[in-house]
C-alpha cells in the first residue's frame, strides 16, 4: 500500500478520505491540556499534522482528524470532547467566507452563502434544508454533514454545535431551536447535549440536524454592510470559483497546499477537491491545462521562493518542492532557468525577478 509522510509519521493513502481545513480543531489543544493531555502526542498517534494544533489553514485528512476526535475522547476520557471544542470556535473559522455570511440580508441568504462555499472549509462537507423530519409544515431541518455518509460522534457534535453557534451569533441570542437530532447515542449524558443546545435532544435518529421554525430563514440580520457583503463575493468568487467552474486555480491551490507534505499526484488533489480523478483530468483540458503543467509551475514558484528568501539545503528544498532527489532539483531548475540551484540562490532576491522574466 503506498503511504505518504505526516512529519515523521505514515498515512495510507487509501485512509485518506477527503480533507477539512484544520481550522475545525481549533480548540482541542485546549481542551485536551485542560484535562491534563497531550494534545501533541495524541495528534501524532492519530497522524495529525502538529502544525494543524495551531493554524487554521493545514490541510487534515477528515479521516485523521475523526479518529484523532474519537481516540482523544477515549484516552482522557471525555466523551462530551466535541461539544467542549465547539466552544472554543466562532465564525471566524470559516475564513474570508465568514464576511460574506455575516453580511447576508437574511438567516437564509447567510445559509445559502455558507453553503456555496462551505467547499473552502472542506469539499466533503455539504449544508441543506430539509423538510421537518417531525412532519410539522412550519418547520424545516437545518442539516451539516459529509457527503462521504456520517461523521463519527464526535465529530457531528461538533459540526453540528459549530451551527448552532453560528447562528446563535448571527441573531445574537435564541434563534427558535425546536429540537436536534443527532444519529449516534451519547457516550455522554442527555443532559450535556440538552444544556448545550438549549433544547430536546433526541438521539438515534436518521439524520443529525436542527429542527427550527421556516420562518427562521426569513429573519433579518443586523448591521448589514451590503457593500462589504459584496466585497467579500466578489473576492470569493475571483479567487475560489465554485466547483463545476474553472477549476485550475483550485488545483493550483491543492497542489501548493500538497507540496513537501504529500505526493502531489492527481488522485490525491481530485480527493481535495471531492472529484474523480478521471473527472479532474478532463476539467483541465478542457482549460487547456493537464495537471502536470500546473504541478510544474507549483515547483518553479516554490523552489525559487525557497532558494532565493531561505538558507535550506538543496536536498530539503528538493522534499520541500515535491522532488526525491536533490538531482531532480538540478535538472529541474536548469530546465526551468537555465543555471544550478546554486547559481539561482546566488543570485538572491533581487534576481528572482530577472529569473521569473517580465510580467
Amino acid at each position: 500500500m503506498r503511504r505518504l509522510t505526516c512529519g515523521d509519521r505514515y498515512l495510507p493513502l487509501d485512509d485518506m478520505g477527503s480533507v477539512i481545513r484544520s481550522a475545525g480543531m481549533r480548540g482541542f489543544r485546549d481542551v485536551v491540556e485542560q484535562l491534563g493531555g497531550d494534545a501533541e502526542a495524541l495528534a501524532a498517534r492519530f497522524r495529525v499534522p502538529l502544525d494543524a494544533l495551531d493554524g487554521d489553514d493545514v490541510l487534515v485528512s477528515d479521516i485523521a482528524m475523526a479518529r484523532l476526535l474519537e481516540g482523544a475522547a477515549r484516552t482522557l476520557p471525555c466523551p462530551d470532547l466535541g461539544l467542549r471544542i465547539s466552544e472554543y470556535q466562532d465564525i471566524g473559522i470559516l475564513g474570508p467566507l465568514a464576511v460574506a455570511v455575516q453580511n447576508s440580508p437574511t438567516v437564509g441568504a447567510a445559509l445559502e452563502c455558507a453553503s456555496q462555499f462551505l467547499f473552502l472549509h472542506s469539499p466533503v462537507l455539504r449544508f441543506t434544508i430539509v423538510a421537518d423530519p417531525e412532519g410539522r409544515a412550519g418547520d424545516v431541518g437545518l442539516c451539516y454533514g459529509s457527503s462521504d455518509g456520517t461523521p463519527p460522534r464526535q465529530a457531528t457534535d461538533a459540526i453540528l454545535a459549530f451551527s448552532h453557534r453560528m447562528i446563535h451569533f448571527l441573531l445574537d441570542g435564541p434563534y427558535g431551536l425546536h429540537s436536534v437530532h443527532l444519529s449516534h447515542l451519547p457516550k455522554a449524558p442527555a443532559s450535556r447535549y440538552t444544556e448545550f443546545f438549549g433544547a430536546e435532544v433526541r438521539f438515534g435518529q436518521p439524520t443529525s440536524l436542527l429542527r427550527v421554525p421556516r420562518s427562521l430563514l426569513d429573519r433579518p440580520l443586523a448591521g448589514v454592510d451590503d457593500t462589504l457583503r459584496e466585497i467579500a463575493l466578489d473576492y470569493l468568487h475571483t479567487h475560489f470559483p465554485e466547483p463545476g467552474r474553472v477549476v485550475a486555480p483550485q488545483v493550483r491551490t491543492a497542489i501548493d497546499r500538497m507540496l513537501g507534505t504529500s505526493p502531489p499526484r492527481i488522485g490525491s488533489a481530485a480527493r481535495l477537491l471531492g472529484m474523480h480523478a478521471r473527472t479532474l483530468q478532463r476539467r483541465l483540458a478542457a482549460e487547456g491545462l493537464t495537471f502536470e503543467s500546473l504541478l510544474d509551475d507549483a515547483r518553479r514558484d516554490a523552489a525559487l521562493r525557497l532558494l532565493t528568501r531561505t538558507d535550506l539545503p538543496l536536498q530539503q528544498v528538493a522534499g520541500l518542492v515535491g522532488l526525491s532527489e536533490q538531482s531532480a532539483l538540478t535538472r529541474c531548475v536548469r530546465r526551468w532557468y537555465g543555471t544550478t540551484p546554486s547559481g539561482v540562490r546566488a543570485g538572491g532576491a533581487g534576481g528572482a525577478e530577472a529569473l521569473q522574466g517580465p510580467t
